[in-house]
């Protein structure tokens, strides 16, 4: 069985927590970098809907949408605060479901699904030119929001 050694550290284990010092504030300055910023909203800073080009995809009317989704859109223009730490941040387009934009474009934020214990499946993607899309189904589909 090995004795735990106290008193001056060795050079090995100096060096680990070096190591672990500087990977600990690279990784808070990766989140704080790709934390979305809530001070100014997509949507409020973005050319209106009418302006956006049309996606092709089929078309919702905000007056359509589930009740929560008017809350959601609410919190957006208004920049937050989220009821969940995954509102705001990046949404990737993996699928390839909607126009082709470049990494960071699009913005994903929860729209609440009443009786669910976890954030459901219904989201809204933001765009940063003010395009909004509703996705009921976990990213299988979406309609694009006409405002």
């Amino acid at each position: 069985m090995t004795r735990l050694r106290f008193g001056r550290p060795s050079r090995g284990q100096v060096l680990l927590l070096l190591a672990v010092a500087v990977l600990t504030v690279l990784a808070a300055v990766a989140t704080v970098r790709l934390l979305p910023v809530r001070s100014q909203s997509a949507l409020a800073t973005a050319p209106a809907a009418s302006s956006t080009p049309d996606s092709g995809l089929p078309r919702v009317a905000v007056a359509d949408l589930p009740d929560p989704a008017h809350e959601t859109l609410r919190l957006i223009e208004a920049g937050g605060p989220f009821p969940y730490r995954q509102d705001g941040t990046v949404f990737v387009n993996q699928e390839g479901h909607l126009p082709p934009r470049p990494t960071g474009y699009y913005r994903e934020y929860t729209v609440v699904t009443p009786g669910s214990v976890d954030r459901g499946t219904r989201r809204l993607v933001v765009g940063a030119d003010g395009d909004v899309y509703y996705s009921d189904d976990h990213y299988e589909s979406f309609r694009q929001v006409a405002r």
